[in-house]
């Protein structure tokens, strides 16, 4: 099963991805500990993409999918993977896209956790991270917010996208994910 998982910062995604992935025996595909990984094998892609991490910068769209296509050919995501944080943009979508369309691998889903703006602004205002002061959160939120919206409109028009509620008990939101992927699971 390939799997995309779309939700703010703060709505619980990496609590629920550990769950998925190891019901489901999938990769789990986190673009930043990619970007990690490929920085300390001193692959020549990590090397760039290290560039821009150093000093604080997005790392360019096509330095993040040649790591995505890279990972996507080893042996674990045989078996299917869950893609978070990635892709981010529309052009990261197309490029995902093209890359699964080559390989007649293509997406069976996209969940994303709707978690509202309130809830999320509580949770990351709670975590006690130095980061995490009122107006850097107020700037996350509308970051994803305007870059996710025009990322649903995309999947939604490919029939994709699967929206559940991101509120609840860890295992009540689990349940709710399980019950979307449920459907594609072999």
């Amino acid at each position: 099963m390939r799997v995309v998982f779309i939700g703010p910062p703060g709505a619980g995604k990496g609590t629920q991805a550990e769950r998925l992935v190891e019901t489901y025996t999938m990769a789990h595909l986190s673009t930043g500990d990619m970007l990690r990984a490929a920085r300390d094998a001193k692959t020549e892609v990590g090397l760039k993409a290290d560039r821009y991490m150093s000093a604080g910068q997005l790392v360019p769209d096509e330095i993040i999918v040649a790591i995505i296509a890279g990972r996507l050919g080893q042996p674990d995501c045989g078996q299917g993977y869950l893609l978070d944080g990635f892709p981010r943009t529309i052009a990261q979508a197309e490029s995902l896209d093209a890359m699964l369309a080559e390989k007649d691998t293509p997406l069976h889903v996209v969940l994303e956790l709707q978690v509202p703006e309130e809830e999320l602004f509580e949770r990351l205002a709670g975590r006690g991270r130095a980061d995490d002061t009122p107006e850097v959160i107020r700037q996350r939120l509308v970051a994803y917010r305007e870059q996710t919206a025009p990322l649903l409109k995309y999947y939604g028009g490919q029939e994709l996208l699967r929206s559940i509620d991101g509120l609840g008990s860890i295992d009540e939101i689990f349940q709710r994910a399980k019950a979307v992927l449920d459907e594609f699971a072999d």
